[in-house]
């Protein structure tokens, strides 16, 4: 009769081939159970999908069946909760791999507006596709964690994998590279209800634990304000540079200043200001309309001392796409000389992460 300690003991020569450890050492075995002829056991995985599972399940149920060829195995994948996933990455090889090691990113541009409403994750979203039509390796790192609709836009659900190093960003359909909390949500619509070292937590592990890989740019969509997050970004990530989004009331001018202010005080560069929904064009007669009425940005750009990257118009068709999951497909015309703007006025240096 085969013994739980002989299973066990099958299951030690099992090394998990990242980690270098054996999978009883690692505690990913659990509720061994045995009947007569039958060996079942539970494999615990940080992600059900993780790249290696399949090689994991063959070489623990060779091991087992090394014990007595006669025997039936069954092994259940589990997932670990997020507590049970966090534990493990802490302790397994003395704690995570750092990504940062392995990824070269070469300018990181930051999207930041004062208020919410205005538009800036559809503008964040349109300058990573309008630099990826450029032939440039792009990323979004999506550090609105309590307000994300990055992979919405994108047309992504899938639950990132975890890597050798670290986790793996989704891709989008052309290969744009995506990290957002919402893909770590069982549901889209699940709200994040955390406080704000939660968050900050949240954005520097998408910053350090990501495997990015190489890129040209990462765009981080910051959320509206000056709230711990953005702080987060300014103070933890290397910046080359920030991208205001305002719209063209007065208003959302005197916010947008607020966020700029502190982006000065932080020492982030800031490279301009884009206008988002500064006028629809009648479908019929082609008339440009001011439906927020005239435009203050001008006010702004002059107060700030910064240059107008461009003025983007109310387009539902852009709506359309963003609600389908398809901006890649949306055709930006009127982006492109703005992208090119942007381009142009990255600095070289980054900013020195403060903490």
């Amino acid at each position: 009769m085969i013994t739980s300690e002989q299973v066990l003991s099958a299951l030690r020569q099992v090394m998990h081939p990242e980690l270098k450890r054996n999978l009883v050492e690692l505690e990913i075995i659990r509720d061994v159970v045995i009947e007569n002829d039958r060996i079942a056991f539970a494999l615990v995985l940080p992600f059900k999908e993780v790249p290696i599972k399949d090689d994991l399940v063959r070489s623990a149920r060779e091991a087992v069946a090394a014990l007595d060829p006669s025997l039936e195995i069954e092994v259940r994948l589990v997932e670990m909760s997020q507590q049970e996933r966090a534990a493990f990455m802490t302790a397994a090889d003395g704690g995570p791999k750092s990504a940062q090691s392995f990824n070269t990113v070469d300018s990181v541009l930051a999207v930041l507006s004062g208020k919410g409403g205005v538009g800036k994750s559809s503008v964040a979203a349109l300058l990573a596709v309008a630099l990826h039509r450029r032939g440039e390796r792009v990323g979004v790192l999506d550090a609105d964690i309590t307000g994300p609709s990055i992979p919405k836009m994108f047309g992504l659900h899938q639950t990132p994998l975890m890597g050798p190093v670290g986790i793996l960003p989704a891709e989008t359909e052309t290969g744009i590279k995506v990290m957002s909390i919402n893909l770590l949500l069982s549901k889209e619509d699940e709200a994040v209800i955390w406080r704000g070292p939660l968050i900050s937590s949240a954005i520097k592990q998408f910053w350090a634990e990501v495997a990015w890989g190489r890129l040209d740019y990462l765009i981080v969509d910051l959320p509206p304000g000056t709230s711990d997050a953005a702080l987060t970004v300014m103070q933890s990530i290397p910046l080359n540079g920030i991208v205001l989004v305002t719209s063209p009331q007065d208003l959302a001018g005197m916010v947008v200043r607020k966020a700029a202010g502190m982006a000065q005080h932080m020492g982030a560069p800031i490279l301009g200001v884009v206008e988002n929904m500064s006028y629809i064009t009648c479908p019929k007669c082609g008339e440009r309309i001011e439906v927020f009425g005239p435009s203050h940005v001008l006010h702004t750009t002059a107060q700030l001392g910064l240059p107008l990257l461009g003025q983007l118009p109310l387009d539902p068709d852009l709506a359309r796409r963003c609600d389908a999951g398809q901006i890649e497909k949306y055709g930006a015309e009127l982006f492109k000389p703005i992208a090119v703007k942007i381009a142009e006025r990255i600095p070289a240096t980054k900013t020195a992460p403060q903490s």
